[in-house]
């Protein structure tokens, strides 16, 4: 591959630069660790309009918002002659592939049928057509599909169409030739990724922090669509989580719960290295003496994925043995969830422990909200590898946890971790903590120790400074005189401490 200038595009869907939270916190961590790395930032956003929270450094050469839920983009006018027989073949045989796969449809070559009608500016108003709504009901009432029993009618293929019209537009956005596209999740942020390797040739590197097929599968038990509906916007994350895994040029799971979820999709082996998240053991130091009143912290959105009501569920319980005891709740109330925030409150109030908790909102100094308790609480049903867990750890505090995604290979043996949803079980954990004094001390110390041993800031970004130099095609870097390329980093202007040994590309330590 020619070294012609190679930046890297990061690919984001509703977070980083717009949203505060663990994924945003590891984008800007990324991009702030390699400042010799131009970086663009493309944005998948819900109406465009969302403002930028993050201050982006020098580095980010250019930020673009894609809307998915703004105006349609591209030209509306109808699709005429053979571009449209075209186009009903490949929506056809794209709604066959998730609907029907005893059909032999191709998931893929249907999708990138369809990006070559959306890089035109005609994809949102083909789909929008009375022929597709005529395809997608004709398919839907095939006798052998399960989706026919259900008698979808006209008012559920308008709503999919809707669904489905809006998850596509990233199709349209460009991504530039000379970039390496790394999308931070997957589903719709490879959609760009996806097109450009198609046509352009652009290296894709594809990170998970959550597991995001098994969120839809969990945000659509009780969304209010009917049946074929799910059916189908279900099936096309399936498809599309399945086509990014197996077309990424390289897979980087944040820890090995997601590289064996990424393999049963269908990643090969070969392509996956495990990446853990890191913090800076500088910016998160020991925590210090405890609170002098029993106090259980917690630091993260207000959010049901991070399933709050089996901590306040738990909290009640612990309070049942330890009168004193308090609950802190450090964190936002994303734009959408304020109902979330009244949900919680009358579950306090039901179980009468309303006086105990009390709502800090979002705080500048993550860390003293983890000097604020006693014990640091995780209660979440889905997480990657929970900034929250490790920055606690390295504040040197005894943690409770679910154990969802990489949450038990982040602890080790330094907290405790439960099942997720069983508050009484919890409970347990909390009370047994609370009352050892002497072991809260010490899973704290070997909870600093792990973190500093492992989930460093440092190696963290150096993992991906290598994938990035491996992708745009040079095994090391170029001679420093050189600046032809703005991914070959000059090691000597690193921060100190920051380039920690030889230049050369190796391969990563897939068991750090």
């Amino acid at each position: 591959m020619p070294t012609t200038g190679r930046h890297v595009t990061m690919l984001t869907e509703g977070t980083y630069p717009h949203v505060h939270g663990g994924v945003s916190t590891w984008c800007d961590q990324l991009v702030r660790g390699m400042p010799q790395v131009d970086f663009e930032i493309l944005a998948l956003t819900g109406s465009g309009r969302e403002p930028v929270t993050w201050e982006l450094p020098p580095n980010v050469r250019r930020h673009t918002a894609f809307p998915l839920w703004g105006p349609a983009p591209g030209r509306g006018r109808p699709l005429i002659g053979r571009e449209k027989r075209r186009f009903t073949d490949t929506y056809e045989r794209f709604l066959l592939s998730i609907l029907d796969p005893s059909a032999g449809c191709d998931f893929g070559e249907s999708l990138y049928g369809l990006a070559e009608t959306a890089r035109r500016g005609r994809l949102s108003a083909a789909l929008r057509s009375e022929p597709a709504l005529r395809s997608l009901m004709w398919i839907w009432t095939m006798p052998h599909l399960q989706t026919a029993a259900a008698r979808p009618t006209v008012h559920d293929a308008l709503t999919a169409t809707d669904l489905l019209e809006h998850a596509l537009r990233p199709l349209a956005a460009r991504i530039p030739a000379d970039s390496v596209a790394h999308a931070v999740s997957s589903g719709l942020a490879t959609l760009p990724a996806l097109a450009a390797q198609r046509f352009d040739g652009v290296p894709f590197l594809l990170t998970e922090h959550g597991i995001y097929l098994r969120e839809r599968y969990l945000g659509y038990r009780s969304a209010a669509q009917r049946w074929p509906v799910k059916a189908l916007m279900l099936g096309f994350y399936r498809e599309l989580n399945t086509l990014g895994y197996r077309q990424a040029d390289l897979i980087t799971p944040c820890n090995q719960y997601n590289r064996r979820w990424e393999e049963r999709g269908g990643a090969p082996a070969a392509r996956i290295r495990t990446v853990y998240n890191g913090v800076d053991p500088h910016a998160f130091p020991l925590a210090g003496p405890e609170p002098a009143v029993p106090t259980l912290s917690w630091c993260g959105r207000i959010d049901p994925i991070k399933d709050l009501e089996t901590l306040i569920r738990a909290y009640a319980i612990a309070r049942a043995e330890v009168p004193e005891l308090r609950l802190r709740l450090f964190g936002p109330v994303p734009a959408g969830n304020e109902d979330y925030r009244t949900r919680l409150e009358k579950l306090a109030a039901e179980r009468g422990v309303t006086d105990g908790i009390t709502y800090e909102g979002r705080i500048s100094d993550v860390a003293s909200a983890y000097a604020a308790g006693t014990l640091v609480m995780l209660s979440s049903i889905s997480e990657g590898f929970p900034f929250s867990l490790i920055e606690a750890m390295s504040c040197g505090r005894a943690t409770v946890s679910t154990d969802v995604g990489g949450v038990r290979e982040a602890v080790g043996d330094t907290g405790l971790v439960v099942p997720p949803r069983e508050p009484a079980v919890m409970a347990e954990a909390v009370v047994a903590l609370l009352r050892d004094a002497e072991r809260r001390a010490e899973l704290g110390r070997r909870a600093r120790q792990r973190v500093v041993d492992r989930f460093t800031l440092h190696r963290s970004v150096d993992g991906f400074r290598r994938i990035y130099l491996e992708l745009a095609g040079l095994p090391e870097p170029e001679p420093l005189d050189s600046d032809d390329w703005t991914l070959q980093l000059r090691i000597a202007d690193l921060p100190s401490g920051f380039a920690g040994g030889t230049p050369r590309i190796r391969e990563l330590d897939r068991t750090m």
